[in-house]
């Protein structure tokens, strides 16, 4: 076992810069995933709904695409 092995299991999952303005969204199920860097779209806004965000989190449980990074999701 290596010391990269035995370290804990983790991952962080950064929301767009706006996070739904935190208040009640739309649910669309379909979201774009990237690494490190900020997320936009041809507009330059970075973008998700609470909900979405919400969706890409239960994804990401059920269906681990990462290990030990920080992935972010946006629109």
């Amino acid at each position: 076992l290596s010391l990269h092995d035995a370290l804990p299991i983790w991952v962080f999952l950064s929301p767009a810069a706006n996070l739904g303005n935190l208040k009640t969204g739309v649910r669309t199920g379909k979201y774009r995933v990237g690494k490190d860097d900020l997320l936009v779209d041809e507009k330059g806004d970075s973008f998700i709904s609470v909900e979405d965000y919400a969706v890409a989190m239960i994804d990401e449980l059920e269906t681990p695409k990462h290990h030990k990074e920080r992935f972010t999701v946006a629109y």
